[in-house]
């Protein structure tokens, strides 16, 4: 469990990110089209997984228009944004907002990415969606960064993600 806050009130995730060097857990969430997509059918693209509470909010929106800029132009990367948002929501928000660079992938059918990549809010007023987090993970499937925000009010440190590339 880490404790992290939301605008100074403490709460709690269910675990930790994994570690850097090992290998990413697989999973399998859920694409704008209500079809799934696993991290296993990524393999031998670089990837930043955006994991937020929800794409409705302004800090998450503004990290997905940054990450949506960071990605355009560059070979062989692919951003996830990850949030419990329902796939149509998500849909409407990459389009109203002209997201093309973002995959946008929602985490409500499947319990176990909260848990084995340690995002789940535990606890408090977002209890039940994930914490802010960025994690980068190479063609080969390892974690070569990790970020837990410790607010989640605050943006994600975009150069560090960047620089783990």
């Amino acid at each position: 469990m880490v404790k992290i806050t939301l605008k100074g009130n403490p709460i709690n995730t269910y675990g930790n990110l994994p570690e850097k060097g090992t290998k990413a857990p697989d999973f399998t969430l859920v694409k704008s089209d209500m079809g799934n997509l696993k991290l296993s059918e990524l393999k031998g693209k670089k990837l930043i997984l955006s994991i937020s509470p929800s794409l409705d909010t302004s800090v998450c929106a503004t990290s997905a228009r940054k990450f949506n800029k960071i990605a355009a132009g560059k070979d062989n990367l692919m951003v996830l944004a990850i949030t419990k948002d329902l796939p149509f929501a998500s849909s409407r928000f990459c389009t109203t907002e002209g997201i093309t660079n973002v995959v946008a992938l929602s985490g409500f059918r499947n319990k176990d990415f909260g848990k084995s990549y340690g995002v789940d809010i535990i606890d408090g007023l977002f209890e039940g969606l994930y914490a802010r987090s960025i994690i980068v993970i190479d063609e080969t499937g390892k974690v070569k960064y990790t970020e837990l925000v410790p607010e989640i009010a605050a943006e994600p440190d975009y150069d560090a993600a960047l620089a783990a590339l």
